[in-house]
Protein backbone atom coordinates (compact mmCIF):
# COMPACT_ATOMS: atom_id res chain seq x y z
CA UNK A 1 0.00 0.00 0.00
CA UNK A 2 3.32 2.73 0.48
CA UNK A 3 3.58 1.94 -3.02
CA UNK A 4 -0.08 3.14 -4.53
CA UNK A 5 -0.13 5.53 -1.80
CA UNK A 6 3.69 7.03 -3.83
CA UNK A 7 2.07 6.62 -7.12
CA UNK A 8 -1.21 8.28 -6.43
CA UNK A 9 0.86 11.26 -4.77
CA UNK A 10 3.37 11.68 -7.62
CA UNK A 11 0.30 11.78 -9.76
CA UNK A 12 -1.47 14.51 -8.21
CA UNK A 13 1.91 15.82 -8.23
CA UNK A 14 2.21 16.25 -11.76
CA UNK A 15 -1.33 17.63 -12.31
CA UNK A 16 -0.55 19.91 -9.74
CA UNK A 17 2.48 21.09 -12.10
CA UNK A 18 -0.08 21.65 -15.66
CA UNK A 19 -1.85 24.35 -13.51
CA UNK A 20 0.35 25.74 -10.99
CA UNK A 21 1.57 24.48 -7.04
CA UNK A 22 -1.53 26.36 -5.84
CA UNK A 23 -4.12 24.00 -7.12
CA UNK A 24 -3.38 20.43 -6.50
CA UNK A 25 -6.86 19.39 -8.08
CA UNK A 26 -7.21 21.90 -10.78
CA UNK A 27 -10.82 22.38 -12.74
CA UNK A 28 -12.49 21.00 -9.26
CA UNK A 29 -14.24 23.54 -6.62
CA UNK A 30 -11.77 24.22 -3.43
CA UNK A 31 -12.04 21.34 -1.19
CA UNK A 32 -13.31 22.91 2.20
CA UNK A 33 -16.22 24.07 -0.04
CA UNK A 34 -16.87 20.88 -1.17
CA UNK A 35 -16.34 19.38 2.61
CA UNK A 36 -19.08 22.10 3.60
CA UNK A 37 -21.14 20.72 0.56
CA UNK A 38 -21.48 17.27 1.65
CA UNK A 39 -21.80 17.80 4.97
CA UNK A 40 -25.06 20.15 4.41
CA UNK A 41 -26.53 17.52 1.71
CA UNK A 42 -29.52 16.11 3.37
CA UNK A 43 -28.39 12.61 2.06
CA UNK A 44 -25.68 12.73 4.30
CA UNK A 45 -27.16 14.37 7.37
CA UNK A 46 -30.10 11.56 7.17
CA UNK A 47 -27.47 9.01 7.48
CA UNK A 48 -25.85 10.82 10.35
CA UNK A 49 -29.14 10.92 12.10
CA UNK A 50 -29.39 7.41 11.54
CA UNK A 51 -26.29 6.48 14.14
CA UNK A 52 -28.37 8.17 16.61
CA UNK A 53 -31.27 5.66 16.46
CA UNK A 54 -29.03 3.07 16.46
CA UNK A 55 -27.22 4.86 19.58
CA UNK A 56 -31.10 4.66 21.14
CA UNK A 57 -31.53 1.22 19.77
CA UNK A 58 -28.22 0.25 21.71
CA UNK A 59 -29.29 1.59 24.82
CA UNK A 60 -32.54 -0.20 24.28
CA UNK A 61 -31.11 -3.61 23.73
CA UNK A 62 -28.40 -3.15 26.58
CA UNK A 63 -31.30 -2.13 29.26
CA UNK A 64 -33.26 -5.26 27.75
CA UNK A 65 -37.00 -5.71 27.40
CA UNK A 66 -38.10 -6.64 30.46
CA UNK A 67 -39.09 -4.34 33.31
CA UNK A 68 -40.53 -4.62 37.06
CA UNK A 69 -44.71 -5.09 37.08
CA UNK A 70 -46.69 -4.85 39.87
CA UNK A 71 -49.94 -7.16 40.50
CA UNK A 72 -52.89 -5.87 42.66
CA UNK A 73 -55.89 -7.53 43.43
CA UNK A 74 -58.53 -7.61 45.91
CA UNK A 75 -61.46 -10.20 46.39
CA UNK A 76 -64.75 -11.03 48.60
CA UNK A 77 -65.15 -14.10 50.62
CA UNK A 78 -68.24 -15.78 51.94
CA UNK A 79 -68.10 -18.72 54.56
CA UNK A 80 -71.02 -20.24 54.98
CA UNK A 81 -69.99 -22.57 57.88
CA UNK A 82 -72.03 -25.47 59.38
CA UNK A 83 -71.90 -24.67 62.77
CA UNK A 84 -71.97 -20.84 62.70
CA UNK A 85 -73.68 -17.84 61.48
CA UNK A 86 -72.28 -16.77 57.84
CA UNK A 87 -68.92 -14.37 57.09
CA UNK A 88 -68.07 -12.33 55.04
CA UNK A 89 -63.61 -11.34 54.49
CA UNK A 90 -62.27 -8.89 52.24
CA UNK A 91 -59.29 -9.57 51.16
CA UNK A 92 -56.73 -8.18 49.17
CA UNK A 93 -53.26 -9.36 47.21
CA UNK A 94 -49.77 -7.62 45.63
CA UNK A 95 -47.50 -9.34 43.37
CA UNK A 96 -44.26 -7.67 42.15
CA UNK A 97 -42.20 -9.08 39.44
CA UNK A 98 -39.69 -9.26 36.83
CA UNK A 99 -38.58 -11.09 34.06
CA UNK A 100 -34.67 -11.85 34.19
CA UNK A 101 -32.43 -12.36 30.71
CA UNK A 102 -30.20 -15.77 31.74
CA UNK A 103 -26.20 -15.60 31.56
CA UNK A 104 -24.94 -14.49 27.77
CA UNK A 105 -28.08 -12.69 26.81
CA UNK A 106 -27.06 -9.37 27.65
CA UNK A 107 -23.52 -9.57 26.51
CA UNK A 108 -24.89 -10.94 22.90
CA UNK A 109 -27.69 -7.35 23.35
CA UNK A 110 -25.17 -5.61 23.71
CA UNK A 111 -22.86 -6.77 20.89
CA UNK A 112 -26.05 -6.32 18.76
CA UNK A 113 -26.46 -2.44 19.69
CA UNK A 114 -22.55 -1.69 18.81
CA UNK A 115 -22.82 -3.84 15.86
CA UNK A 116 -25.90 -1.74 14.75
CA UNK A 117 -23.98 1.47 15.83
CA UNK A 118 -21.04 0.42 13.97
CA UNK A 119 -23.04 -0.24 10.70
CA UNK A 120 -24.62 2.83 10.78
CA UNK A 121 -21.32 4.74 11.08
CA UNK A 122 -20.23 2.88 8.04
CA UNK A 123 -23.39 3.92 6.27
CA UNK A 124 -22.68 7.38 6.68
CA UNK A 125 -19.34 7.23 5.33
CA UNK A 126 -20.94 5.50 1.87
CA UNK A 127 -23.92 7.83 1.74
CA UNK A 128 -20.69 10.76 2.10
CA UNK A 129 -19.18 8.86 -0.57
CA UNK A 130 -21.91 8.86 -2.92
CA UNK A 131 -22.98 12.05 -2.35
CA UNK A 132 -19.11 12.76 -3.60
CA UNK A 133 -19.21 10.64 -6.64
CA UNK A 134 -22.59 12.42 -7.96
CA UNK A 135 -21.13 15.89 -7.15
CA UNK A 136 -18.21 15.05 -9.26
CA UNK A 137 -20.26 13.54 -11.61
CA UNK A 138 -22.62 16.68 -11.80
CA UNK A 139 -19.51 18.92 -11.82
CA UNK A 140 -18.00 17.26 -14.94
CA UNK A 141 -21.38 17.12 -16.65
CA UNK A 142 -21.21 21.24 -16.01
CA UNK A 143 -17.60 21.50 -17.28
CA UNK A 144 -18.30 19.36 -20.63
CA UNK A 145 -21.45 21.78 -21.02
CA UNK A 146 -18.80 24.68 -20.28
CA UNK A 147 -16.50 23.02 -22.77
CA UNK A 148 -18.94 22.84 -25.26
CA UNK A 149 -20.37 26.00 -25.13
CA UNK A 150 -17.06 27.86 -25.67
CA UNK A 151 -15.92 25.43 -28.49
CA UNK A 152 -18.93 27.03 -30.89
CA UNK A 153 -18.72 30.18 -29.41
CA UNK A 154 -15.22 30.42 -30.98
CA UNK A 155 -15.90 28.73 -33.83
CA UNK A 156 -18.66 30.92 -34.42
CA UNK A 157 -16.37 34.02 -34.30
CA UNK A 158 -14.22 32.16 -36.69
CA UNK A 159 -16.98 32.01 -38.93
CA UNK A 160 -18.35 35.61 -38.84
CA UNK A 161 -15.13 36.51 -39.68
CA UNK A 162 -14.95 34.19 -42.33
CA UNK A 163 -18.38 35.85 -43.54
CA UNK A 164 -17.48 39.32 -43.47
CA UNK A 165 -14.16 38.35 -45.78
CA UNK A 166 -16.47 36.86 -48.27
CA UNK A 167 -18.97 39.55 -48.41
CA UNK A 168 -16.07 42.00 -48.78
CA UNK A 169 -14.34 39.62 -51.66
CA UNK A 170 -17.82 39.93 -53.20
CA UNK A 171 -18.30 43.34 -52.95
CA UNK A 172 -15.36 43.82 -54.51
CA UNK A 173 -16.32 41.44 -57.29
CA UNK A 174 -14.10 38.44 -56.21
CA UNK A 175 -16.54 36.12 -54.71
CA UNK A 176 -19.99 34.81 -56.05
CA UNK A 177 -23.33 35.61 -54.43
CA UNK A 178 -23.28 31.88 -53.91
CA UNK A 179 -20.31 31.93 -51.80
CA UNK A 180 -21.60 34.68 -49.73
CA UNK A 181 -24.89 32.78 -48.83
CA UNK A 182 -22.87 29.46 -48.04
CA UNK A 183 -20.79 31.64 -45.42
CA UNK A 184 -24.23 32.80 -43.95
CA UNK A 185 -25.39 29.33 -43.61
CA UNK A 186 -22.56 28.20 -42.68
CA UNK A 187 -22.55 30.70 -39.97
CA UNK A 188 -25.84 30.24 -38.72
CA UNK A 189 -25.72 26.93 -38.51
CA UNK A 190 -22.87 27.05 -35.84
CA UNK A 191 -25.09 30.04 -34.09
CA UNK A 192 -27.55 27.15 -33.35
CA UNK A 193 -25.66 25.24 -31.78
CA UNK A 194 -23.75 27.37 -30.16
CA UNK A 195 -27.25 28.59 -28.54
CA UNK A 196 -28.28 24.89 -27.50
CA UNK A 197 -24.63 24.48 -26.17
CA UNK A 198 -25.40 27.50 -23.77
CA UNK A 199 -29.14 26.21 -23.20
CA UNK A 200 -27.24 22.96 -21.61
CA UNK A 201 -24.77 24.94 -19.88
CA UNK A 202 -26.89 26.89 -18.22
CA UNK A 203 -29.24 23.57 -17.76
CA UNK A 204 -26.17 21.61 -15.86
CA UNK A 205 -25.24 24.32 -14.08
CA UNK A 206 -28.85 24.92 -12.72
CA UNK A 207 -28.60 21.83 -11.34
CA UNK A 208 -25.54 21.18 -9.75
CA UNK A 209 -26.54 24.57 -8.15
CA UNK A 210 -29.58 23.11 -6.46
CA UNK A 211 -28.17 19.74 -6.04
CA UNK A 212 -25.51 21.16 -4.11
CA UNK A 213 -26.06 24.70 -2.95
CA UNK A 214 -23.08 26.56 -2.18
CA UNK A 215 -21.43 25.47 -4.37
CA UNK A 216 -19.73 28.18 -6.22
CA UNK A 217 -20.16 27.45 -10.10
CA UNK A 218 -16.77 28.94 -11.69
CA UNK A 219 -15.63 28.09 -15.17
CA UNK A 220 -12.01 27.52 -15.25
CA UNK A 221 -9.62 29.88 -17.41
CA UNK A 222 -8.63 26.36 -19.13
CA UNK A 223 -8.84 22.52 -18.76
CA UNK A 224 -5.48 20.77 -17.91
CA UNK A 225 -3.86 18.29 -19.14
CA UNK A 226 -4.74 14.52 -17.81
CA UNK A 227 -1.89 12.86 -16.87
CA UNK A 228 -1.66 8.65 -17.12
CA UNK A 229 -2.60 6.40 -14.68
CA UNK A 230 0.39 4.93 -12.68
CA UNK A 231 0.39 1.37 -11.15
CA UNK A 232 -1.29 -1.58 -12.05
CA UNK A 233 -4.88 -2.96 -12.13
CA UNK A 234 -4.22 -5.05 -8.53
CA UNK A 235 -2.74 -2.08 -6.93
CA UNK A 236 -6.07 -0.02 -7.89
CA UNK A 237 -8.62 -2.59 -7.21
CA UNK A 238 -6.93 -3.26 -3.90
CA UNK A 239 -6.54 0.32 -2.94
CA UNK A 240 -10.73 0.82 -3.80
CA UNK A 241 -11.67 -2.21 -1.85
CA UNK A 242 -9.80 -1.21 1.21
CA UNK A 243 -11.57 1.75 1.49
CA UNK A 244 -14.77 0.71 -0.09
CA UNK A 245 -17.62 1.74 2.06
CA UNK A 246 -20.18 -0.08 0.49
CA UNK A 247 -18.76 -3.73 0.89
CA UNK A 248 -18.14 -2.02 4.84
CA UNK A 249 -21.93 -1.83 5.28
CA UNK A 250 -22.29 -5.47 3.68
CA UNK A 251 -19.89 -6.93 5.73
CA UNK A 252 -21.44 -5.49 8.80
CA UNK A 253 -24.74 -6.76 7.87
CA UNK A 254 -23.06 -10.04 8.11
CA UNK A 255 -21.28 -9.46 11.79
CA UNK A 256 -24.93 -8.27 12.88
CA UNK A 257 -26.75 -11.53 11.60
CA UNK A 258 -24.30 -13.37 12.92
CA UNK A 259 -24.66 -11.97 16.57
CA UNK A 260 -28.56 -11.78 15.64
CA UNK A 261 -28.04 -15.93 14.86
CA UNK A 262 -26.40 -16.35 18.36
CA UNK A 263 -29.11 -14.43 19.91
CA UNK A 264 -31.86 -16.20 18.31
CA UNK A 265 -30.08 -18.98 19.51
CA UNK A 266 -30.13 -18.26 23.12
CA UNK A 267 -33.56 -17.43 23.05
CA UNK A 268 -34.84 -21.10 22.52
CA UNK A 269 -34.07 -21.13 26.38
CA UNK A 270 -36.82 -18.92 27.72
CA UNK A 271 -36.44 -16.46 29.94
CA UNK A 272 -37.83 -17.25 33.81
CA UNK A 273 -40.09 -14.34 35.38
CA UNK A 274 -39.14 -14.21 39.35
CA UNK A 275 -41.88 -12.75 41.78
CA UNK A 276 -43.01 -12.05 45.27
CA UNK A 277 -46.31 -11.81 46.34
CA UNK A 278 -48.26 -10.33 49.69
CA UNK A 279 -51.48 -11.40 50.89
CA UNK A 280 -54.60 -11.07 53.31
CA UNK A 281 -56.88 -13.26 53.93
CA UNK A 282 -59.93 -13.48 55.79
CA UNK A 283 -59.88 -10.56 57.49
CA UNK A 284 -56.50 -10.07 58.51
CA UNK A 285 -56.36 -14.22 60.19
CA UNK A 286 -54.15 -14.83 57.17
CA UNK A 287 -50.87 -12.82 56.18
CA UNK A 288 -49.45 -14.54 53.44
CA UNK A 289 -45.86 -13.93 51.85
CA UNK A 290 -44.34 -15.86 49.47
CA UNK A 291 -42.16 -15.79 46.17
CA UNK A 292 -42.69 -17.42 42.77
CA UNK A 293 -41.04 -17.86 39.16
CA UNK A 294 -42.52 -18.64 36.15
CA UNK A 295 -40.62 -20.51 33.07
CA UNK A 296 -42.41 -20.94 29.64
CA UNK A 297 -42.36 -23.63 27.83
CA UNK A 298 -40.09 -23.51 24.68
CA UNK A 299 -42.10 -24.71 21.66
CA UNK A 300 -41.94 -24.92 17.75
CA UNK A 301 -41.91 -20.88 17.14
CA UNK A 302 -38.62 -20.32 19.02
CA UNK A 303 -36.78 -23.16 17.28
CA UNK A 304 -38.10 -21.75 13.71
CA UNK A 305 -37.09 -18.02 15.00
CA UNK A 306 -33.71 -19.29 15.64
CA UNK A 307 -33.49 -20.91 12.02
CA UNK A 308 -34.33 -18.47 10.52
CA UNK A 309 -31.92 -15.96 12.22
CA UNK A 310 -29.07 -18.59 10.81
CA UNK A 311 -30.73 -18.46 7.37
CA UNK A 312 -30.40 -14.79 7.42
CA UNK A 313 -27.01 -14.53 8.44
CA UNK A 314 -26.16 -17.42 5.62
CA UNK A 315 -28.06 -14.66 2.91
CA UNK A 316 -25.99 -11.99 4.48
CA UNK A 317 -22.60 -13.78 3.66
CA UNK A 318 -23.89 -14.41 0.12
CA UNK A 319 -24.52 -10.99 -0.17
CA UNK A 320 -21.02 -9.81 0.74
CA UNK A 321 -19.68 -12.13 -1.39
CA UNK A 322 -21.81 -10.64 -4.51
CA UNK A 323 -20.83 -7.40 -3.48
CA UNK A 324 -17.16 -7.94 -3.35
CA UNK A 325 -17.45 -9.10 -6.77
CA UNK A 326 -19.13 -6.43 -8.16
CA UNK A 327 -17.19 -3.95 -6.76
CA UNK A 328 -14.60 -6.22 -7.95
CA UNK A 329 -15.41 -6.06 -11.23
CA UNK A 330 -16.40 -2.08 -11.21
CA UNK A 331 -12.68 -1.26 -9.80
CA UNK A 332 -11.37 -3.10 -12.61
CA UNK A 333 -13.72 -1.44 -15.53
CA UNK A 334 -12.49 1.99 -13.84
CA UNK A 335 -9.10 1.49 -14.09
CA UNK A 336 -8.73 -0.15 -17.71
CA UNK A 337 -11.47 2.88 -18.83
CA UNK A 338 -9.60 5.82 -16.97
CA UNK A 339 -6.29 4.03 -18.34
CA UNK A 340 -7.60 4.37 -21.88
CA UNK A 341 -9.33 7.22 -21.27
CA UNK A 342 -5.83 9.52 -21.29
CA UNK A 343 -4.82 7.46 -24.55
CA UNK A 344 -7.93 8.72 -26.64
CA UNK A 345 -7.24 11.67 -25.69
CA UNK A 346 -3.94 12.06 -26.37
CA UNK A 347 -5.32 10.76 -30.23
CA UNK A 348 -7.71 12.94 -30.25
CA UNK A 349 -5.29 16.20 -29.77
CA UNK A 350 -3.27 14.60 -32.40
CA UNK A 351 -5.92 14.51 -34.88
CA UNK A 352 -7.51 17.69 -33.96
CA UNK A 353 -3.92 19.53 -33.96
CA UNK A 354 -3.70 17.86 -37.98
CA UNK A 355 -7.01 19.12 -38.95
CA UNK A 356 -6.55 22.53 -37.48
CA UNK A 357 -3.74 22.81 -39.15
CA UNK A 358 -5.47 21.16 -42.75
CA UNK A 359 -8.00 24.15 -41.96
CA UNK A 360 -5.56 27.08 -41.96
CA UNK A 361 -3.52 25.46 -45.28
CA UNK A 362 -7.27 26.11 -46.65
CA UNK A 363 -8.40 28.97 -45.76
CA UNK A 364 -4.71 30.30 -47.34
CA UNK A 365 -5.43 28.62 -50.13
CA UNK A 366 -8.64 29.83 -50.30
CA UNK A 367 -7.26 33.28 -49.90
CA UNK A 368 -5.22 32.62 -52.31
CA UNK A 369 -7.72 32.01 -54.71
CA UNK A 370 -6.35 28.32 -55.02
CA UNK A 371 -9.47 26.57 -53.10
CA UNK A 372 -12.91 26.78 -52.86
CA UNK A 373 -15.62 28.07 -50.13
CA UNK A 374 -17.17 24.88 -49.64
CA UNK A 375 -13.49 22.98 -49.03
CA UNK A 376 -12.51 25.45 -46.53
CA UNK A 377 -15.79 25.51 -44.61
CA UNK A 378 -15.60 21.49 -44.44
CA UNK A 379 -12.10 22.24 -42.77
CA UNK A 380 -13.59 24.22 -40.61
CA UNK A 381 -16.52 22.03 -39.74
CA UNK A 382 -14.19 19.15 -39.41
CA UNK A 383 -11.27 21.03 -37.38
CA UNK A 384 -13.90 22.04 -34.83
CA UNK A 385 -15.68 19.11 -34.50
CA UNK A 386 -12.36 17.36 -33.39
CA UNK A 387 -11.30 20.27 -31.13
CA UNK A 388 -15.06 19.57 -29.32
CA UNK A 389 -14.29 15.89 -29.05
CA UNK A 390 -10.98 16.32 -27.63
CA UNK A 391 -12.38 18.97 -24.98
CA UNK A 392 -14.52 16.62 -23.79
CA UNK A 393 -12.27 13.58 -23.91
CA UNK A 394 -9.72 15.87 -22.19
CA UNK A 395 -12.42 16.63 -19.45
CA UNK A 396 -13.56 12.37 -19.56
CA UNK A 397 -10.02 11.91 -18.61
CA UNK A 398 -9.76 14.34 -15.83
CA UNK A 399 -13.16 12.94 -14.66
CA UNK A 400 -12.04 9.44 -14.47
CA UNK A 401 -8.80 9.92 -12.72
CA UNK A 402 -10.50 11.48 -10.07
CA UNK A 403 -12.71 9.35 -9.73
CA UNK A 404 -9.92 6.41 -9.26
CA UNK A 405 -8.91 9.40 -6.85
CA UNK A 406 -11.91 9.70 -4.90
CA UNK A 407 -12.75 6.30 -4.87
CA UNK A 408 -9.48 5.09 -2.60
CA UNK A 409 -10.16 8.85 -0.42
CA UNK A 410 -6.90 10.61 -2.28
CA UNK A 411 -9.14 13.60 -3.66
CA UNK A 412 -11.45 15.02 -0.67
CA UNK A 413 -11.47 13.53 3.23
CA UNK A 414 -14.25 11.51 3.13
CA UNK A 415 -13.50 10.43 6.71
CA UNK A 416 -13.82 13.52 8.91
CA UNK A 417 -16.86 14.98 9.44
CA UNK A 418 -17.11 19.03 8.68
CA UNK A 419 -20.29 21.07 10.81
CA UNK A 420 -22.33 22.75 7.91
CA UNK A 421 -22.54 25.67 9.35
CA UNK A 422 -18.54 26.38 9.41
Amino acid sequence: MNKILALLLAGLAGTAGTAGAAEPAPNLPPAEIVARVLAAHPTVQAAGSQIQVEEANRQRLEAGPYEWSIRLGGQQRKAYPSTGPNERFNEWNAAIERPLRLPGKSSLDGELGAAGVALAETARGDARHETSRNLLKSWFVWLKENASATQWSEQVALLEKQSKAVQRRQQLGDAARLEAIQSEAALAQAAAQQAQAQARQRTAGEDLSRRFPGLPLVAPRSIAEPVPIAGDANEWINAILEHNHELGVARGEVQRAQILAGRSGRDRVPDPTFGLHVARERGGEDQIIGAYINIPLPGGARRATANAALAQADVAGRQEAATLQRITAEAAALYHTASAAHASWQSSRSAAERLGQAADLTARAYQLGEGSLNDLLAARRLANEAQLATRLLQLEALELRYRLLLDTHQLWDLDEDTPAGE
